[in-house]
């Protein structure tokens, strides 16, 4: 867990006393249930927003004694995530643990909470005592440090963790309640917003869409770039993969860049290496593709790639240019020169 955190920034409105001292509330009546005596992590649920009507699928972490938690994986795509990691499946790439999307009550250690999170406490004027025992809520989204929740985030974790109580209750009286009569299908607890009372329904997770990200470039830069020559038996290897190190500002949230890399193939000399933010990582990622051919004035043969969404990326840019890019299953050379990257720098 992350323990380097600073408040949100001016943009960000941060949960009223009032906000936390409810979400406090929620999490040492979900903590005194000690549910994960009898829930295991692979028994989800969901609780829909009633602001926004995304459903989080929520799972009781604990059973194995080692880490007590409530978390709620924000939407389809994280659910599907969620559950390969569960069945044990090979993930596709370690960059797959910094896409995470969800929020999280936890009961830890007092070492582990940050200065901020004990002035809350000191504040709502709680004692906690022992191991395992304070309360913790922290954040994940994609490509960013593990963090202090919005106010919104803090309104329905605590809706979740309130529902969670309810849900759990009768999950302990009625070990079939989250078997649905189809498959795929998951017990979600709504809001009926006209008489204001929580309901069971059931519901399959929308299909995860493909999405296709494109990039506006411009015509004249690439009928420019066009005109270098095609430098045959020349293949670059092109991945990106999540620095382990934060960059941090005191006026936003800390973040993960991505490590965009190119590696010559034959020669394994490294043309051009770039820190991209996650949130513009499209946009950074055809801009640096650019920007090396009109550098180097070279375009290689062949450009290979790993990862879905960089072919996606780069194919019809690739194919403008007269150059080919193609995807394969693993990276050979990247994978030796990562090896070497993360040794020289201690990655």
């Amino acid at each position: 867990m992350q323990n380097q955190c600073t408040p949100h920034g001016d943009d960000m409105a941060t949960p009223s006393l009032q906000e936390w001292k409810q979400l406090y509330d929620a999490a040492r009546e979900f903590q005194k249930l000690e549910c994960w005596n009898w829930m295991w992590d692979s028994d989800v649920f969901g609780v829909q927003n009633p602001e926004t009507d995304e459903i989080g699928y929520c799972c009781v972490m604990g059973m194995l004694g080692q880490h007590f938690a409530l978390g709620a994986y924000l939407g389809s795509e994280v659910l599907v995530g969620y559950l390969r990691i569960q069945s044990g499946e090979r993930l596709p790439h370690p960059d797959f643990l910094f896409t995470q999307k969800l929020l999280m009550a936890s009961f830890e250690d007092r070492e582990i909470l940050h200065k901020q999170d004990l002035r809350i406490i000191k504040d709502l004027g709680l004692t906690c005592r022992g191991r395992n025992s304070w309360p913790l809520f922290r954040s994940y989204l994609p490509g960013y440090v593990p963090w202090f929740l919005t106010s919104d985030e803090a309104v329905y974790l605590t809706l979740a963790l309130n529902q969670a109580i309810d849900v759990c209750l009768r999950f302990k009286d009625d070990p079939e309640l989250l078997n649905g009569t189809a498959e795929n299908q998951y017990l979600v607890r709504v809001l009926e917003k006209e008489e204001k009372k929580w309901v069971d329904t059931w519901a399959i997770p929308r299909p995860v869409e493909k999405q296709s990200v494109t990039v506006r470039v411009d015509e004249n830069r690439l009928r420019k770039i066009k005109k270098i020559p095609v430098r045959r038996h020349t293949v670059w290897e092109i991945d990106y993969f999540y620095s382990p190190e934060a960059v941090r500002d005191k006026k936003e949230r800390p973040w993960y860049p991505c490590i965009i890399l190119w590696v010559d193939r034959y020669t394994r000399v490294i043309p051009h290496i770039y820190l991209a933010r996650p949130t513009e990582f499209a946009s950074e990622f055809v801009e640096q593709f650019l920007n090396v051919f009109e550098r180097f004035e070279i375009l290689p043969q062949e450009i290979v790639v790993e990862k879905k969404e960089i072919f996606r990326l780069l194919k019809p840019i690739a194919s403008q240019l007269g150059t080919t890019v193609k995807k394969v299953r693993k990276l050979s050379v990247m994978e030796e020169v990562k090896a070497d990257l993360s040794t020289f720098h201690g990655m």
